[in-house]
């Protein structure tokens, strides 16, 4: 299925999609270098901070996703890109760990509402049969547009963060226009007929999602240590904020060029089936990262191998989410795994934070591997049992 193939709604949401990754991950990817060394501020307190981000992001998303079950899609997606646009430049105001907090806040809340009521947009456009396919080639459009914002953004922040800024701040703006001119008509949407808050505590009362997501959380928290923690252990090992952004390109490049035909292949066993896999792949790519000789070479070997295993979770972890969805809740359910991925995304550099000082970053990747071993172990005893429980 190729991006030309799609509906054009479909492309629409892609499309900003692509522009507002290229737009948060050129600035994201490198402020905690920029917190710690520009800002003079700890890793510890970088990390606590980050993790208030996510925290709130994730709260909030179930609510947002719900929400959007009942008053649609656009009107929120609209107000979270001009509220980003307006709070995500304000990183150059963090002076201390009161601002930096309050900053944290900020973007927790503006951002709760974009990742899960997208997702589920694209849900509402994309024929049953094909939803891993288009979760495929839009996730292969946010990993080129990682890729265009990353690998030069790497060589702009070594000269200064004030440009970076800017860009992000019309990226977002580029998202909202998108949004109002692009995506004009009527949407799809199954209407959910329960109260708002019923229909949020109803996730949190699925057995099977609960048991899912206790798995599924080791990706997202993966992913977080690859985007937050990594940079920063690659720069102590003595790399350059260039080079950096080569690596963590390339990973997107590999993304690009091989998550849909991946999709395609696997979508027929099932979005559970290939998930022990990957997270076995994960495990390796923390121990390329704690024992490859070499700073550059382990930081390339751990972040290529980690791609392989992005090729399956990316779209198989949120189509398994729409699988377990009850009718008429898909916006809920898509905010449910927003707030798992949130929590063990924004937990990453955190929890890095504290290992690093007590056991090294050597100590640190090994432990997390060990941990994704477990969870890879478990996944594939248990994909035929979430295979039988699906609903979507």
């Amino acid at each position: 299925m190729g991006f030309l193939e799609l509906d054009r709604r479909i492309r629409v949401v892609v499309t900003a999609n692509f522009v507002a990754v290229a737009a948060r991950m050129s600035l994201v990817t490198f402020l905690g270098i920029y917190f710690v060394r520009v800002a003079g501020i700890s890793l510890a307190t970088v990390g606590a901070a980050f993790l208030l981000e996510s925290l709130l992001r994730g709260a909030a998303a179930p609510m947002f996703g719900a929400l959007s079950d009942r008053v649609g899609r656009r009107p929120l997606l609209l107000a979270a890109a001009l509220i980003t646009a307006a709070v995500l430049p304000c990183f150059l105001l963090v002076s201390g760990p009161a601002s930096l907090l309050a900053w944290s806040t900020a973007m927790g809340i503006a951002g709760a509402a974009n990742m899960p009521v997208a997702t589920a947009l694209l849900l509402d456009l994309a024929p049953p049969e094909r939803r891993q396919a288009v979760l495929a080639v839009n996730y292969t459009g946010m990993s080129v547009a990682y890729t265009l914002g990353v690998m030069p953004a790497g060589y702009v922040a070594e000269q200064g963060y004030g440009l970076l800024a800017a860009i992000s701040c019309i990226g977002y703006l580029l998202v909202a226009i998108l949004y109002t001119v692009a995506l004009r008509g009527t949407l799809p949407l199954q209407r959910a007929e329960s109260r708002l808050m019923t229909e949020v505590l109803s996730v949190a009362r699925d057995r099977a999602f609960l048991g899912f997501a206790a798995l599924a959380f080791i990706f997202p928290f993966a992913m977080g240590q690859v985007v937050t923690a990594s940079p920063l252990f690659a720069a102590e090992q003595g790399l350059a904020e260039g080079y950096i952004g080569l690596v963590l390109g390339g990973n997107s490049i590999i993304v690009a060029l091989l998550a849909v035909p991946v999709a395609a292949r696997i979508e027929p066993m099932g979005p559970f089936r290939m998930l022990g896999a990957a997270a076995a792949l994960v495990a390796a790519a923390f121990v390329c990262y704690a024992l490859f000789p070499g700073a550059a070479a382990a930081y390339m070997a751990g972040t290529v191998v980690f791609s392989f295993a992005e090729l399956v979770f990316s779209s198989a972890v949120p189509a398994a989410v729409a699988r377990l969805a009850p009718p008429g809740r898909r916006g809920a359910y898509q905010g449910g795994w927003t707030l798992v991925q949130s929590l063990s995304m924004g937990s990453a550099l955190f929890l890095s934070g504290l290992l690093r000082d007590a056991i090294g970053w050597r100590g640190a990747w090994l432990l997390y591997a060990g941990l994704t071993l477990a969870v890879a172990a478990v996944l594939f005893a248990t994909r035929e049992r979430f295979q039988r429980t699906q609903n979507g």
